[in-house]
This record gives C-alpha cells, sequence and structure tokens, in this order.
C-alpha cells in the first residue's frame, strides 16, 4: 500500500493492486471508494473500516456480515464479492471489502436531477425490486436488507419502454432471521423508510417490503416519506401521489404499520402487483364475513322493494300524465308503484340469494356489481314484456300496430328492465359499502390536503 490517507481524497494504491480513483462517500470510521484492480484493468468498489476515535464494535459486526453476506449472493442485480483484506493505516488496523462497481446513478440521485417517473415505470422498478428480495428472502436463512432507499438503488438509463436496469446495493445493514435469535439486535436503517417494528431492532422479511413501498411513495410524491402527513402511523401518500385506485391499494398494504395487515412475503406483494385488478378487489375485502346472511337479504328485498315502488309510481304518473293529464298522474303513479311492488320484492330476493351463493363473502365488487345489474335487466325486461302483454286488452291489435307494440309493450319493459339494473347496482353499491366498512382488510387514510415538497 502507497500514499494512503484517510484524512483526504489522495488515495493512491491499496495493497499493491488497487489504485484508487476517487472517493464516493465518507462517514465516521468509513469510506467508500472508486479503485482500478491493476491486475483486470476494471473499476470496484473499495469499503474501507478503519479503527478511529469513534470507532463502534457494531460496526466491525455489520462489517464482517457485509463480505459474509456478498460472499454467498449470486444475482445479476447485485454487487460481486471480488476480495477482502486487512490494511495498516496511520490510524491503526482497518478493514477493506472489494466490490464490483455498477456504473449508474442511484434513484436519489435520478430525483435530484429532475427525472420524473410515471406509474408505469414505477411498477417496472417494483416488480424488478420485488424479485431481488425475493431471491434475498430465499437464502438460507433469510437475508434482510433493512435499508432499502432511493440511495441503495441503482437505475441505469431507460432503454425503449423499459425504465432501466435496477441494481440493489450496500449490504451493510443486512441482517439474517437467524443471527436475531437471542441476541443483542442493532437498530439500523433510515427514518422514513423504516418500519415500526425495525424501530425495536426486530426485522423480518415483511420489513423490507415497508421500505420497498416508502421507496415508491418517494418516486410518486418525490417528497421523503418522512415529509408526509401520518395517520395512525400511516403514511398519508394519496393526495400528492396521484396514483391508479388499484395500485394505490396496493401500496397501502405495503406500508401497513402492522406486520399481521401487510405483504407476508415479496412473492405475494409480486403477484399482488401482477394482477392489480384482482389484488385492488381482494385488498378491500378478504376477511371474514363482513356482511351477514340476514343483513344481505334485508337490505337486498326492502331496498329494491322501496326503489322498485318509487320507479314504478314516477314512470306511471310520467306515463299517465301524458294520457290523461291531471287524473291520469295520480291513478298511473299509484297504479305504477303497486305493479311495481311484486317485481321488485322478487328482483331483491333474487339478488340476495344469488349474491349469497357466488359473491359471500365479497372479493370482486366490480365483477358483482356487472353481473347482478346485468342479470336484473335481462330478468326486469323479459318480465315486462309478459306482463304489459298479458296487461294489454287486445294482443292482436297490440301486435298488428308497430307503433303501438313499441310504446305499449317493448318501451316499458325495457325502462322496467333497466330499473331493475339500477336498483341491483344499487344494492350492489351497498353490499361492497358495509363488507368495506366492517370488514376493516384495508384502511385507506383520509385525503390530506398537504403542499407537494420538492425532493431534498
Amino acid at each position: 500500500m502507497t500514499g494512503l490517507s484517510l484524512g483526504d481524497s489522495s488515495l493512491e494504491i491499496l495493497r499493491d493492486r488497487y489504485e484508487i480513483q476517487q472517493r464516493l462517500g465518507k462517514k465516521a470510521g468509513r469510506q467508500t471508494l472508486l479503485a482500478r484492480d491493476l491486475n483486470t484493468q476494471e473499476l470496484v468498489v473499495i469499503k474501507l473500516l478503519t479503527f478511529s476515535s469513534d470507532f463502534n464494535w457494531d460496526d466491525l459486526k455489520l462489517f464482517e456480515r457485509e463480505a459474509e453476506t456478498l460472499q454467498s449472493l449470486s444475482h445479476p442485480a447485485l454487487p460481486r464479492y471480488l476480495d477482502s483484506f486487512e490494511l495498516d493505516t496511520p490510524n491503526g488496523k482497518g478493514f477493506a471489502i472489494v466490490q464490483s462497481y455498477i456504473q449508474a446513478p442511484s434513484l436519489e440521485e435520478h430525483l435530484k436531477a429532475g427525472r420524473t417517473f410515471s406509474e408505469g415505470e414505477i411498477k417496472q422498478l417494483a416488480k424488478a425490486l420485488l424479485e431481488i428480495l425475493t431471491y434475498l428472502h430465499g437464502q438460507k436463512p433469510p437475508l434482510i436488507h433493512r435499508d432499502i432507499k432511493p440511495s441503495n438503488i441503482l437505475l441505469t438509463n431507460r432503454s425503449g419502454n423499459r425504465v432501466g436496469q435496477v441494481f440493489l446495493v450496500d449490504f451493510g445493514s443486512v441482517q439474517t432471521l437467524a443471527s436475531q435469535e437471542g441476541r443483542t439486535v442493532t437498530v439500523v436503517g433510515t427514518y422514513g423508510y423504516m418500519p415500526p417494528e425495525q424501530f425495536g431492532g426486530r426485522a423480518v422479511p415483511a420489513s423490507d417490503l415497508f421500505s420497498l413501498g416508502a421507496t415508491v411513495i418517494a418516486l410518486a410524491t418525490r417528497a421523503h416519506p418522512a415529509d408526509l402527513p401520518q395517520k395512525d402511523m400511516r403514511i398519508e401518500f394519496q393526495q400528492a401521489a396521484h396514483l391508479s385506485r388499484g395500485f394505490t391499494d396496493w401500496l397501502s398494504q405495503m406500508i401497513e404499520p402492522s406486520l399481521d395487515r401487510r405483504f407476508t412475503s415479496a412473492e405475494s406483494a409480486l403477484q399482488a402487483l401482477e394482477q392489480p385488478f384482482r389484488q385492488s378487489n381482494q385488498l378491500l375485502l378478504n376477511k371474514e364475513n363482513p356482511v351477514t346472511t340476514i343483513e344481505l337479504l334485508w337490505n337486498a328485498v326492502w331496498r329494491s322493494t322501496a326503489m322498485g315502488v318509487v320507479a314504478g309510481g314516477v314512470y306511471g304518473g310520467i306515463y299517465g300524465t301524458a294520457l290523461f293529464p291531471g287524473i291520469g298522474t295520480m291513478y298511473g303513479a299509484f297504479v305504477g308503484g303497486l305493479l311495481s311492488i311484486p317485481v321488485s320484492f322478487a328482483n331483491g330476493l333474487f339478488i340476495g340469494i344469488w349474491t349469497r351463493l357466488w359473491y359471500f363473502p365479497l372479493r370482486n365488487p366490480r365483477l358483482h356489481r356487472r353481473v347482478v345489474s346485468l342479470i336484473s335487466t335481462l330478468l326486469g325486461t323479459i318480465g315486462g314484456l309478459i306482463g304489459f302483454a298479458i296487461l294489454k286488452v287486445s294482443p292482436s291489435d297490440l301486435f298488428a300496430n308497430p307503433s303501438m307494440f313499441v310504446t305499449f309493450l317493448v318501451a316499458p319493459a325495457l325502462i322496467a328492465g333497466l330499473s331493475m339494473g339500477l336498483i341491483s347496482q344499487g344494492i350492489a353499491r351497498w353490499y361492497e359499502r358495509e363488507s368495506r366498512r366492517q370488514g376493516k382488510s384495508i384502511n385507506l387514510p383520509k385525503a390530506t390536503k398537504t403542499r407537494k415538497r420538492r425532493w431534498r
């Protein structure tokens, strides 16, 4: 080693092999250097740990763990372990880890340079990072990064429709689940990106998911997560992010403060992200049956009957007014409302039974709304055709005259069918609302007005 001066960046050659190019970073007792391997002529990254006045033994423990971790990993999106050695410095002994150099700016640098990310690009980034976490958490024992944030994620320039190649670096905070058992755990991480359990020294695979979710929020809002408002320990990002409903629901579950409500694994989070429509509905309503059978049937029947009578009365009044203004209005409203009672009652009973058999508990609200609306519309139209044909005194005249056929049979039947469809859709929305309120399987924070902050 020649020309080593840890007080500045005038480093020259380490171990007669690594020619120092520049200092990439420095903090208490630690330096990160860019060097050229004189044997291979490739650029490498050297991490140095030296015994200084503010040396902490926990730093040495983490440093050794980083070296061990890098030696055990082999993934194209992670830095490769190349070498490690001890060295003598003016202040005493030091330790060095040599790893491959990834020539790409970090997400933090991209943000500071003014780059913005679309929702599609953010999803690509999230998927790439979830695949990396799947690999790390799949090790024996699982490896937990514990410090996922924009500065530890490198991103090459975009190419075509691709956001760029994603890399995860800095394994100085990595920990295995086995290392936590029966030992004092060092609290590491970055405020704003750390989940609540990590503040207590506990880290599990789902802890990395929280950090990834916070990183996604930083990309979507261009604000540090700690600068966004919080409620019940939840980051309220919805107002500033402007993301689609499905992606917002997914991200809300990623940053759940409670481990019980967060995704349990990178695989499950990745599967949910790749199937946003299905997952966004399951996020709402995937707990125990939130609405009882009695509540469902009772509400379906009375809501359908009440709305059906109103719709029938309104249509009958309008129809009666067109025929006989005055008395025809009252008579038409009375007859229309009266005739709607059995039809709307039967519709409510049918929707309640159909929902109980096929959509209980509710897991896909949109599909449920569409199905019951379509079925009620078809049955209401068919029933209307039959009913109005029977009520007509002279069917031969009705079918002989096209205008009468449309006016007195087809039009009323279609109106009846569409009314039943809208009524059933209203029942479905009530069911979805009740399932969401009582199930409490997702807690979307209320929108809070907040000034969008610049990235710092």
